[in-house]
């Protein structure tokens, strides 16, 4: 095997590329920045990475000390991966990361994503100012895995969990859900098509649709 480039910088952010700067790294701490996954989780959110590659960024990662596995206990018994406390400081470098490449022009949010993706994003595009005092909590149930956004004195907060004791749950695609947040889908149209599923305080629903503005796009240099 080749043995990785690096940049032989003293810079950190050098050095922060030879860490996490091969193709899908970045992607897969994504996706565990909400929790353990299994490399089958993993793999069916990441679908354009082969077994292989995430097999080789997961080593990466991991003999980084960036993750870690772990084997569930019975009756799962299966094999987990998980950011390590200090993986888990990028989260800042993530939110930082995408509402800087949101703003440029060919940023298309009508493109797929996975659930801990648009997860993340609520967290990033939030906007305390619009939710005013704004109070509730929203379950989403995407494919297996449900995640409750909490949002109150002008805060939010988002995590997996049951969705019991919400006030309102969307259920369906995450890009169905984005659709609505991001591209400009009518709640109502992708309610009545079916793309979505509402159960709960529908104007809960449509005030949460509504506060995670995209940033102004950059325009060219004079």
């Amino acid at each position: 095997m080749t043995a990785k480039r690096r940049y032989d910088d003293a810079c950190g952010a050098a050095h922060g590329l030879d860490l996490v700067g091969e193709r899908w790294a970045l992607l897969v701490m994504r996706e565990l920045l909400m929790g353990p996954r299994r490399f089958g989780d993993l793999r069916a959110d990441l679908p354009g990475i082969s077994a292989n590659v995430l097999t080789q960024r997961l080593e990466g990662l991991e003999a980084a000390g960036i993750l870690g596995r772990r084997k569930l206990p019975p009756p799962v018994s299966a094999q987990v991966y998980e950011l390590t406390a200090w993986g888990l400081e990028s989260v800042p470098i993530f939110g930082a990361l995408g509402r800087w490449a949101a703003r440029s022009p060919g940023h298309d949010p009508r493109l797929p994503l996975s659930a801990v993706s648009l997860m993340l994003s609520f967290g990033t595009m939030f906007d305390a100012g619009l939710a005013g005092r704004l109070a509730a909590r929203i379950g989403f149930v995407i494919g297996r895995e449900s995640y409750v956004v909490a949002i109150a004195d002008g805060r939010i907060s988002v995590g997996r969990g049951a969705v019991e004791g919400v006030d309102v749950v969307f259920s369906g695609a995450a890009s169905a859900v984005a659709g609505v947040v991001y591209g400009g889908e009518s709640l109502a149209g992708m309610v009545a098509s079916g793309a979505l599923g509402l159960v709960g305080d529908r104007g809960v629903a449509a005030r949460f649709v509504g506060l995670f503005p995209l940033p102004v796009k950059a325009g060219a240099l004079a």
